[in-house]
């Protein structure tokens, strides 16, 4: 039974229901093993539960070296405002722009493959701007000629794909998702975000969507931490949303380097909301299968905070 916005908020954002589904009644914070860890912030505003959520993890240093060159691939994909869900919150992306450059590094950039008309995109989801006054470039990604033809090893379906020279040049990449209901992948997160990393996205719904999304994510680079993005949650119609009532305020963030237990986790947060089996976001089976992380998170070591 699909729970209503006010039972969701007491219940998961106030409450301990988030800690329970993730594996633990309190929200305290373990001592961080580094390796298969996943930080789960609840509350707060975006830019604090990012602090929080790398501290967790053992800072933003763990990530950053001075003078690295850092490419951000938030969701950028829909001309759609930020209390619509249909994008990564603008105030995330500045914040990680910000962590970043404070950890030392000589440049970040931020760009995705928009489905709707790019500029409209950039500027209405108020990424372009939040960016860019963090102190970030940001990338467009609407031409062919910014792509690269590379292999894709291990790849089921998906042998090769052309990718955004953003990724392949950066010394490291931060894949930062919002957490939605997709009408054709069921959920997008971690994995379904890498398709804007890629010129032909009709390939990926010709030729088996969910086996596709997860051989993208042998890609190398590999981001050196998934960011998921559930401060609002598009519960239905998504990946764009049709009104306000498709939007709840969740006030959630996950964070991990294994990007299976990173979207396994926002999956089960989701299902506070409504119900979506984690069988049914099969491209995360698919991920598991390849080598790619692991859904069974009595194997991760959760970290959990909660704020305010």
């Amino acid at each position: 039974m699909e729970m209503n916005r006010h039972d969701f908020l007491k219940n998961t954002v106030l409450g301990t229901t988030a800690a329970a589904m993730l594996g633990g009644e309190e929200l305290l914070a373990a001592k961080s093993s580094r390796k298969n860890d996943l930080a789960a912030v609840l509350g707060g505003e975006p830019e604090a539960m990012l602090a929080k959520g790398l501290e967790l993890l053992g800072g933003m240093g763990r990530f950053v070296k001075k003078g690295q060159k850092v490419t951000i691939k938030p969701n950028i994909a829909w001309d759609r405002v930020p209390e619509r869900a249909g994008n990564t919150n603008p105030l995330l992306v500045a914040a990680l722009v910000k962590q970043c450059l404070a950890a030392g590094a000589s440049k970040v950039f931020v760009f995705d493959h928009t489905c709707d008309e790019w500029r409209r995109c950039y500027e209405n989801s108020g990424v372009e701007d939040a960016a860019k006054n963090a102190g970030a470039t940001v990338l467009p990604g609407n031409d062919e000629r910014y792509y690269r033809e590379v292999s894709i090893p291990g790849g089921k379906i998906l042998k090769n794909a052309k990718v955004h020279e953003a990724i392949l040049d950066s010394d490291v990449w931060f894949n930062v998702p919002v957490l939605k209901h997709h009408g054709g992948a069921n959920m997008s997160l971690s994995m379904k975000n890498y398709m804007g990393l890629v010129w032909d996205r009709r390939f990926f719904h010709r030729n088996d969507l969910q086996q596709c999304i997860a051989d993208i994510c042998l890609l190398e680079p590999r981001p050196v931490l998934n960011i998921v993005d559930g401060y609002r949650v598009l519960k239905e119609h998504g990946p764009q949303g049709r009104s306000d009532a498709d939007v709840v305020l969740a006030k959630g963030l996950f964070l991990s380097t294994d990007i299976v237990a990173a979207d396994t986790a926002a999956v089960r947060f989701f299902n506070q909301i409504r119900q979506m089996p984690l069988e049914s976001v099969s491209h995360i089976r698919n991920g598991e299968m390849l080598g790619l992380g692991t859904s069974n998170l009595k194997n991760v070591n959760i970290l959990r905070a909660k704020i305010g």
